[in-house]
């Protein structure tokens, strides 16, 4: 994924001249995936006020497992993002090098540590789009629990089958028969041919609830069976460039559905019939 890169509001800086770096980090290797197991994960703070660390620290200290883990700050993470033998969980901004407009998003990544401390050749193992860029309005707190169990999930994944996942990213967990599931979609981010339970039956009968997001919040902290949850990253809607993400999870951080895409006038933002379409 080639991605311009920042964490939080701080832009890496090398000497004094600021890295912002057009570059394509490198999936980990299988020798790297044995040097995660064995490294101690830094949960990486962002500074100032904001509602990425809250949630991340409360799943962390609820969820994660894979390695033992600490807290630390922006600075920190400048001493020791040079030494394989920390891992990251980290927000960075990226782009897109063929995003329209240069289009700016937020991910959550687990990285590793590299020797050269540049931060845009640390093997990647993850990142899930969370948000426009500087989108101050952004609700992706309620999916920060599945994506820290994701990423373990997605840990396995790799030990398992590197190449189909590095061949399709997180289409590789894709699947198709949702029947036996109640979906729980984001009613304020679905595109406008797909924004009422009598459209949706246009192409399909799955068991679909349209919710706010708080309800949505609401509705998987009880942990429900045979349940999925919809999360969507879009642009705000004075922006006129960019892609949309549709993701599903279920609440013990499965992934069943990715996809991405320009929007267009003829493409509009939000979950559609064509993703509708495509879990058949």
């Amino acid at each position: 994924m080639k991605k311009i890169f920042k964490s939080g509001s701080f832009v890496f800086v090398l000497g004094f001249i600021s890295l912002i770096t057009l570059a394509n980090n490198p999936l980990a290797t299988k020798q790297q995936i044995g040097m995660f197991k064995n490294s101690r994960t830094c949960v990486v703070m962002d500074d100032g006020m904001n509602f990425f660390n809250a949630p991340v620290k409360d799943a962390v200290q609820k969820y994660w497992s894979a390695t033992p883990y600490e807290f630390i700050d922006q600075k920190e993470f400048e001493k020791r993002r040079s030494d394989s033998k920390y891992s990251f969980i980290v927000r960075m901004d990226g782009a897109y090098d063929k995003d329209p407009g240069g289009v700016s998003y937020s991910y959550i990544s687990l990285l590793l540590g590299d020797p050269s401390g540049n931060v845009t050749k640390m093997p990647e193992f993850c990142s899930i789009p969370l948000s426009y860029s500087g989108d101050l309005d952004a609700e992706y707190e309620y999916v920060i629990p599945a994506v820290i169990m994701f990423m373990q999930i997605h840990i396995r994944s790799l030990e398992k089958d590197r190449l189909p996942v590095s061949i399709n990213g997180l289409r590789y967990y894709n699947k198709t028969g949702f029947n036996n599931k109640l979906l729980l979609l984001n009613k304020d981010k679905m595109a406008s041919n797909a924004d009422s339970p009598e459209k949706i039956k246009a192409v399909c009968q799955y068991k679909v609830k349209l919710l706010s997001t708080a309800d949505i919040q609401k509705e998987i902290a009880t942990t429900p069976t045979n349940t999925l949850f919809h999360f969507h990253v879009g642009p705000a809607k004075d922006a006129g460039a960019g892609k949309c993400f549709e993701m599903l999870f279920d609440a013990e951080g499965n992934l069943y559905y990715y996809n991405s895409r320009k929007i267009t006038n003829d493409n509009a933002d939000g979950f559609n019939l064509n993703d509708f379409i495509n879990i058949k």
